[in-house]
């Protein structure tokens, strides 16, 4: 297999997306398949108004065929709805080539929290950009359900990972603590500063002890004004991230539009107790385990997460293997380009789903 792997989200960015689509890069030689990345990188780009972080390429379906030529891929996926996954979307369709799709990210509910944009239309114009896809994948059992809900179709399922070795407890270290001099318990929170990520909610809990926030964005001075008593490290990875998430108490996620969040993944892998509101993401990954507190009290939620022991959050994440990953992803590319391009027709049934592999 030689899969054309489209992207609109890569480095200099730092979030699920990324990691997920990294993940099964490296992943793919094991598997027999050779990768053709197509990411920002391999074409001019502007800075995303109000988010310069984000690069939205200067392509076009011709510029993607001419590479196409060059790169001859087997098999195609479509990570991400923007100016790249618009121009191999389209060149597919004019090759009659099957493709895959993955919905990651609510841009719906991201729009209209910055823009008086109805999510209905954005629903609607997602919809079509899936539809021409031989399979969708979609990360959780909720979001499957809320998806087919709104109309989409050929969904298949697709877990995520964590790495267990570099996010894991840690002895406690006096010389290599991340908070030293800070009251406890530590709340920490990590994701991107932005709107739709809700830190507002978490900023605003009356708690004991100390907050601390890891990450960057386009929201960060807007929340150190709001909250001056909180710690704000800015972007963490690797070493000095796992160390934060081992040294803290408990993990307050108040985010209510991420599909997934493997950041979750990343508090459970190092020991650390959720919290979080029971909605998509902390649902599928929290619900029922016993390893984090899932409460439309976000406040109630973190405290109860102080009581849960480190060793059942650590025995949850052992669960996700980005293998366990990987050989889904892969699975659904091979059963979805078997079925041949999707169906041109919009009469296709509401919600039918793709047999899911293994």
């Amino acid at each position: 297999m030689r899969l054309l792997l489209a992207t609109d989200a890569w480095h200099p960015q730092v979030n699920g997306v990324v990691r997920s689509v990294e993940r099964m890069a490296e992943a793919a030689a094991g598997l027999g398949v050779e990768p053709l990345m197509l990411t920002p990188s391999d074409f001019a780009s502007l800075p995303m108004p109000g988010y310069s972080e984000i690069r939205l390429s200067l392509v076009t379906r011709g510029r993607v065929l001419a590479r196409w030529k060059r790169l001859a891929p087997s098999h195609v996926h479509i990570a991400t709805e923007g100016p790249i996954g618009h121009a191999v979307r389209a060149a597919c369709l004019s090759l009659n080539q099957p493709f895959t799709t993955s919905y990651h990210t609510r841009f719906p509910e991201y729009l209209a929290a910055r823009a008086p944009v109805p999510e209905a239309w954005s629903y609607a114009w997602l919809r079509r950009f899936h539809a021409a896809a031989s399979g969708t994948m979609v990360s959780t059992p909720s979001l499957e359900r809320e998806l087919a809900g709104r109309g989409f179709t050929r969904l298949m399922r697709w877990t995520r990972g964590v790495d267990t070795e570099l996010f894991r407890p840690r002895d406690a270290d006096a010389a290599a603590d991340p908070f030293p001099g800070l009251p406890r318990p530590i709340f920490l929170s990590v994701g991107r500063l932005a709107v739709e990520k809700n830190l507002a909610a978490f900023l605003a809990l009356d708690l004991p002890g100390s907050k601390v926030v890891v990450g960057d964005g386009p929201d960060r001075a807007r929340l150190q004004a709001l909250a001056p008593g909180a710690h704000f490290l800015g972007a963490l990875t690797g070493e000095a991230l796992a160390r934060v998430y081992a040294s803290a108490d408990a993990f307050v996620f108040p985010s209510l539009t991420d599909t997934f969040g493997i950041v979750l993944l990343e508090a459970l892998a190092s020991g650390l107790p959720v919290a979080a509101f029971p909605v998509t993401g902390p649902l599928d990954v929290i619900g029922g385990t016993g390893a984090g507190a899932l409460d439309t009290d976000l406040r109630r939620a973190a405290l109860a997460a102080l009581t849960i022991p480190r060793e059942r959050c650590r025995a949850e994440a052992l669960r996700y293997t980005w293998a366990e990953s990987a050989r889904q992803f892969y699975d659904n590319i091979a059963t979805a380009h078997a079925l041949g391009p999707a169906p041109r027709s919009p009469r296709r049934a509401s919600g039918a789903a793709l047999p899911r592999p293994g």
